[in-house]
């Protein structure tokens, strides 16, 4: 445990040292964010009768995506581990006494929440004081307040656990880049990153809930907005759990067969 420990701190400390990238970032997000929030006030506006959100609501599910972006952003994968796998450098990974999936695991993690401490504190503290119903606002009550700490870290565990598959199959390709698009294409729609999940037709919506990728940053947004009564909210979080279970069953699979397969050539 103590070396994948020291793989976390290394890997984090190395995320915080970007900081003008990060304001970069913070400054998109802020606009980013701002735009979304008004072009659903346009719609919001236009005459129609019932939206399955409330503005407020929606507001906070918008901020909320834009301040754990770095933490849920799915196009984002660390090049050097496709870079090891591809040229060869996994050779030397697997000579060090430490297992490989937990390894490249833990890395993720800290790369995705070294950008997340930078950033989220700024574009939360700026959207608490836009006017209402602009900006985010408090947890709908005290159980939304309390399972959403733990729905984010199941979202967050579930796209660092899918992720992996993603760079296990490295393996198999002579390029990881085809994989990647579409793997990158299919989780932003279906994780409600484009469109919020309740905004779909309800004939997809229990297609796309029963799928890994509403486990990701849909759910807990959701438990936050208290679009979720307490009930759904559990039955969601319970998904949230067989799918990491499932997915780092399939990780754990995949990768142990990549290790028997893998061949390194030169000198």
């Amino acid at each position: 445990m103590k070396q994948y420990l020291s793989f976390f701190r290394i890997r984090f400390l190395a995320g915080l040292q970007y900081r003008a990238a990060a304001w970069a970032g913070i400054a998109t997000q802020y606009a980013w964010g701002g735009l979304t929030i008004l072009l659903f006030r346009a719609f919001y506006q236009s005459g129609a009768n019932s939206f399955p959100m409330e503005f407020r609501a929606l507001s906070s599910y918008v901020w909320l995506q834009q301040a754990f972006l770095a933490m849920f952003m799915t196009w984002f994968y660390d090049n050097d581990i496709f870079d090891s796998i591809t040229g060869g450098g996994v050779a030397y990974e697997l000579c060090r006494p430490c297992d490989l999936y937990t390894m490249w695991f833990v890395k993720n993690m800290a790369i995705r929440l070294s950008r997340v401490v930078l950033r989220c504190v700024p574009v939360l503290a700026v959207a608490a004081v836009l006017p209402a119903p602009y900006g985010v606002s408090l947890p709908a009550d005290g159980i939304a307040a309390l399972l959403f700490p733990i729905s984010l870290l199941l979202g967050f565990l579930v796209l660092i656990a899918f992720s992996m598959l993603i760079y296990l199959s490295a393996f198999y390709t002579l390029s990881p880049m085809g994989i990647r698009i579409l793997a990158t294409s299919v989780m932003e729609f279906f994780c409600g990153a484009l469109v919020p999940i309740p905004f779909l037709p309800e004939w997809l919506q229990p297609v796309m809930y029963a799928l890994p990728f509403a486990s990701m940053q849909n759910t807990p947004f959701l438990i936050y907005t208290g679009h979720l009564s307490r009930t759904v909210a559990l039955e969601r979080m319970g998904l949230q759990l067989l799918w990491l279970l499932l997915l780092l069953a399939a990780g754990r699979l995949l990768v142990n067969d990549a290790q028997k397969r893998v061949t390194v050539q030169g000198g």
